[in-house]
């Protein structure tokens, strides 16, 4: 067995689990859970501290729940204050788990952490790249765009190079059953709580009602609080018509919600600021990228424009759909991030 500490970030799903099991092969393992602001938070420590006893690991609660307000939900509260449509996963990973967590299993004697991500991280002449996993249709890359080096070569991700069918049948075949059809929700905090519901309990004072405008002007309808919408939303606007009506715009120094049809959703060029790269090499203008604007988004081709120290515009090949202000533009070449920015309205 080698003598490296590993420090598993455990959240009682199939992925931590694999990796649980894997890892205690091979190293002296130990798991770290995460108070955060879990809704289930009980049920899901029942589960894990299951996991970690049938597993015969020690197991860490870190109650991360007063940093987590101030960097993950105070963010995410602020940006649908100014407008924005955030992406809480990648701010949480950068600032909490592969930050304060980190932090925590670094005081607690571990030498390396590891979590159930596909996606994989390589080293190459001392620097630390990260590349997408190998499962496209599980490729976590993306939510993993904003860590520094630092983070990146303490860092392991023993299922990138694995299917996801694959860890199901491996935690199944070491008498793990019951975790099929079940994923890790995108935002761990809202549990079957919508956005705008969440929203309107901590921001009160925007619930208020304001105008729905079309792009040249008109007022046809009036919205329940811009933060129920986001760019692209065409169901819930009440708004009937010969063709659907999308959300084009939000303008909060107004309190007004643009509206548009579908090829007003279209745009070229796209400006995004607070860059950050992950190997410290900076790109130039006239370098091409695959770009990936939301989580969901296949990607597309675009040649970068540098516009000062962090900040850049992106020109698409082809028109991009929904391009949605406070998301990340995330910078790929072949399967490797290089980089990513913060899209600006």
């Amino acid at each position: 067995m080698s003598g490296r500490q590993i420090g598993i970030a455990m959240s009682g799903g199939v992925d931590s689990t694999a990796c649980a099991i894997m890892l205690q092969k091979t190293h002296a393992v130990q798991g770290f859970f995460m108070h955060l602001a879990q809704p289930d938070y009980q049920g899901q420590l029942a589960r894990v501290e299951e996991i970690a006893a049938r597993l015969g690991i020690g197991l860490t609660v870190v109650d991360l729940r007063r940093r987590f307000e101030e960097e993950v939900l105070d963010y995410f509260s602020s940006s649908y204050r100014s407008g924005l449509t955030p992406n809480p996963c990648l701010v949480c990973n950068r600032e909490i788990k592969f930050g304060l967590l980190l932090e925590t299993m670094t005081a607690a004697g571990v030498d390396t952490m590891a979590t159930g991500h596909y996606a994989r991280v390589v080293e190459r002449n001392g620097i630390f790249h990260l590349l997408q996993g190998i499962d496209r249709h599980k490729d976590q890359s993306y939510f993993l765009a904003r860590l520094h080096q630092t983070q990146l070569r303490r860092l392991l991700l023993p299922l990138g190079n694995r299917i996801k069918d694959e860890t199901y049948a491996y935690v199944a075949a070491h008498g793990f059953t019951g975790f099929s059809g079940s994923e890790s929700q995108d935002v761990c905090f809202l549990a079957a709580e919508n956005v705008g519901d969440f929203l309107a309990r901590r921001l009160p004072d925007l619930a208020g009602d304001g105008p729905v405008i079309t792009i040249d002007g008109r007022e046809i309808g009036r919205h329940r609080g811009l933060f129920r919408h986001t760019v692209g939303q065409r169901r819930g606007l009440g708004l009937p018509d010969s063709s659907p009506w999308y959300v084009v715009r939000l303008d909060p120094a107004n309190n007004s919600l643009i509206v548009g049809k579908q090829d007003d959703l279209l745009q070229r060029q796209v400006e995004i600021a607070d860059l950050h790269w992950l190997a410290g090499m900076p790109a130039r203008s006239g370098d091409r990228f695959e770009v990936r604007l939301r989580s969901t988004h296949r990607g597309a081709t675009a040649t970068f424009e540098n516009a000062g120290e962090i900040r850049a515009r992106l020109h698409f090949d082809l028109p991009q759909r929904a391009v949605t202000p406070g998301q990340f533009a995330v910078l790929y070449r072949g399967d490797e991030v290089l980089g990513s920015g913060v899209i600006c309205r």
